[in-house]
């Protein structure tokens, strides 16, 4: 995604053994809850957990089998929708791009900071309180989940070059 940026970034996914952690617990929480974790949902989460940046649904489709076949992109879409619904996943929308949970599978309100430049998003604890709730029940709504975007510069884009 920076691929305007003139520095490097480290690497920020998962290595084997954490991403291994991350989809044994992701599968844990899926089977007491009386859902699967198939074969399509965990390689669509191991390619988020591993990439430790945002990722298009087209570029885990193509990067979906593990032989270099591309997957059929329903297959990547529903996985998606799983991963989302479970809080294993989300869905960032100003860069329609989706990237693993970095907070776990809790109930939580996700806040995303995004660097402009080079495009990475780095999940932070969302500052919430009990406004935007207490709003939302006054209006008669209930909040599912709530997913807010700041758009910037991360530490490493703004030191000048």
């Amino acid at each position: 995604m920076g691929a305007h940026c003139g520095h490097d970034h480290a690497g920020t996914g998962l290595a084997e053994a954490e991403a291994r952690r991350a989809l044994a617990a992701a599968e844990a929480a899926c089977a007491v809850d009386g859902e699967r974790m198939t074969a399509p949902r965990r390689r669509v989460l191991d390619l988020l957990l591993r990439a430790g940046e945002p990722m298009k649904a087209y570029d885990l489709i193509a990067r979906f089998g593990e032989d270099g076949q591309a997957a059929k992109p329903p297959t990547v879409y529903r996985a998606l929708e799983f991963l989302e619904r479970r809080g294993l996943a989300h869905r960032i929308a100003s860069i329609s791009a989706y990237v693993a949970c970095s907070h776990g599978a809790d109930d939580h309100a996700a806040a995303f900071l995004i660097c402009d430049c080079c495009g990475a998003a780095r999940e932070i604890a969302a500052p919430m309180g009990d406004g935007l709730r207490k709003a939302a029940e006054g209006a008669g709504y209930a909040i599912e989940r709530t997913t807010i975007e700041a758009h910037g510069r991360c530490p490493e884009c703004r030191v000048p070059a």
